[in-house]
């Protein structure tokens, strides 16, 4: 007989909360360790912004499947009567946003600029498509924060503990 106090479905949850820690720690690790390193390695900006923008487009990508994957499970353990990974779909669906935002819009786009200004034989930063690309940059950036911020309120919902 089940005790009445423990938890539901103790190996989904765990396997939910590992996923979503391996994940969110590889969004952090990729933004603030990787990138900033990038920068600081390559003496070449367009090279290291090159560099940078392929593996923040990798990390979008992976950040969608990941996170299809986490909301399908969540899905299952409401439908299996955890009301508490209700919230969690909402803050999973808000990374998803960002992360389809960064990798369907705002990353082509940054690479068309930077591929249309390489074309005429200049970099980015000082082609006629500067200003836009900073600008885009600059929304790019906050998704990726704003993403960061969601992953790091879902892990730190995930290891609340359960009343």
């Amino acid at each position: 007989m089940q005790n009445a106090t423990a938890p539901k479905h103790p190996g989904a949850q765990r396997l939910f909360i590992l996923i979503a820690g391996l994940w969110v720690g590889s969004i952090l690790a990729v933004g603030y360790l990787v990138a900033p390193a990038i920068f600081n390695t390559l003496t070449d900006r367009q090279v290291a912004g090159m560099v940078a923008g392929s593996v923040f487009k990798a990390e979008a990508y992976l950040s969608i499947i990941i996170c299809i994957a986490l909301m399908v499970l969540a899905n299952l353990l409401v439908t299996r009567g955890l009301a508490q990974y209700k919230i969690i779909r909402l803050i999973l669906l808000g990374m998803l946003i960002c992360a389809a935002a960064a990798s369907f819009v705002m990353i082509p786009w940054l690479d068309t600029l930077r591929d249309q200004a390489l074309l005429e034989g200049m970099p980015v930063m000082l082609s006629p498509s500067a200003d836009l690309f900073r600008t885009l940059h600059g929304v790019s950036s906050i998704l990726f924060l704003l993403q960061s911020a969601l992953g790091i309120y879902l892990v730190w919902r995930l290891t609340k503990p359960n009343p």
